[in-house]
């Protein structure tokens, strides 16, 4: 059985976005309504440009389903570009001035040339179409074991909300995020955000912000501890990390934990019985700092990451740069491009946090099948409930 990964492929204004997944059980039904309700909030949000106004992404599957179903085989999916005109150069010219804060000129110079329109059609954001996709596809499988993914928008500039995200009573939060321009869960903080993006662009300008993904009912144990490369938390961070224009990732109490001490920061250990049939197994917490991730594994408490966005690198009236054929300065060329994303963000982190969160339980639960998945899961909770268990082999001699 393969891991779980997932792989794109496709330029910005080529003819589509390609997802291939591997490593899915045979069994889980997909719910297209849900994937390409995600793909639709990933294409908006207050600030976003004029490219959304010509998108409308949906997914085509191409392989690895049958009658609704996983099958078992790689999953394969096409978003298509209605904006589709690479090779058109009266639309696509040449881009020889590089923006600040973009791949434009580290992939000129890594490939060799002087334009950078092949570079920057790769490194678009218009990819995390295919990675939010992916994303939703991965909490189809997650659903089956109560598992639900949150994401928001917690502040853009100095509008923060400071509201806490209670794990027995968020689905009224995404309520009002929905109803949220910015994504944002508070009516007013999102008021705040919109007026800091009204302004940017009156300035010709861009505005980052912070966005935040929280996981709910995960089992304890996902990850590991024995290897730097399979701890949950690192491999959370590596994904956040990989999204256009991220620049931090936190878990938990994040950077905080460095100005307090001990004392503040670590979460003391509670056992309430009347828990024991919850995937926690009736072990509670006061606190959350650790975001729910201790040694590089879950600890049966809510998974909190934390990413944060710099402004959009395209500014309307340019940086300066340089001509890369001339070497003589002159101003960054414009692309189209939004004067804020970060509520697109938010939706791209939740659905690449939700992929690497399936892949930890399909590594830990494996199975061909979701029934054979589903059940691992279900004996490891029944066994884990039952601890000290007897040891299997005492008294027994091996062969």
């Amino acid at each position: 059985m393969p891991d779980l990964t997932y792989h794109t492929a496709g330029e910005s204004h080529g003819p589509a976005l390609i997802t291939l997944i591997q490593g899915l059980p045979a069994g889980v039904e997909l719910d297209l309504d849900f994937i390409n309700t995600e793909l639709l909030r990933r294409q908006g949000g207050y600030g976003r440009g004029g490219r959304q106004r010509i998108e409308t992404d949906s997914i085509e599957i191409l392989s690895g389903v049958r009658r609704g179903k996983t099958i078992g085989s790689p999953l394969a999916l096409r978003i298509a570009n209605k904006d589709s005109r690479l090779d058109d150069l009266s639309r696509t010219p040449p881009v020889y001035r590089p923006r600040p804060g973009h791949a434009d000129l580290a992939g000129s110079v890594k490939w060799l040339t002087t334009d950078c329109r092949e570079t920057l059609e790769r490194a678009s954001a218009r990819e995390t179409a295919a990675r939010t996709a992916a994303g939703a596809i991965a909490r189809c499988l997650l659903r089956v074991f109560d598992i639900e993914v949150f994401g928001f928008v917690r502040s853009i500039r100095d509008a923060h909300w400071d509201g806490d995200v209670p794990a027995d009573d968020w689905l009224p939060l995404r309520d009002k995020r929905d109803a949220s321009e910015v994504y944002c869960p508070c009516e007013k903080t999102s008021a705040a955000m919109i007026e800091h993006i009204r302004q940017a662009k009156v300035d010709k300008d861009t505005v980052g912000g912070l966005v935040e993904a929280h996981v709910f009912h995960l089992p304890i144990g996902l990850g590991s501890s024995m290897d730097w490369r399979d701890k949950l938390d690192s491999r959370l961070a590596g994904a956040v990390m990989g999204i256009q224009a991220f620049k931090a990732v936190e878990i938990g109490l994040g950077k905080e934990c460095a100005a307090r001490p001990g004392s503040q920061v670590h979460d003391p250990i509670r056992f309430d019985r009347d828990l024991t049939e919850t995937p926690s197994l009736g072990f509670t917490r006061d606190s959350n700092n650790a975001g729910g991730l201790e040694g590089g594994m879950t600890n049966g408490m809510p998974v909190v990451v934390r990413g944060a966005m710099k402004p959009i690198s395209t500014l309307l009236r340019g940086l300066p740069s340089v001509n890369l054929n001339t070497k003589d300065p002159e101003d960054s060329q414009y692309e189209r491009s939004d004067v804020c994303a970060v509520s697109a963000a938010s939706v791209v982190m939740e659905n690449v946090v939700a992929f690497e969160i399936a892949r930890a339980m399909r590594e830990k639960f494996a199975g061909d099948s979701l029934l054979e998945m589903y059940e691992n899961h279900q004996s490891f909770l029944e066994k884990a409930r039952q601890l000290p268990l007897e040891p299997p082999l005492e008294g027994k001699e091996l062969a």
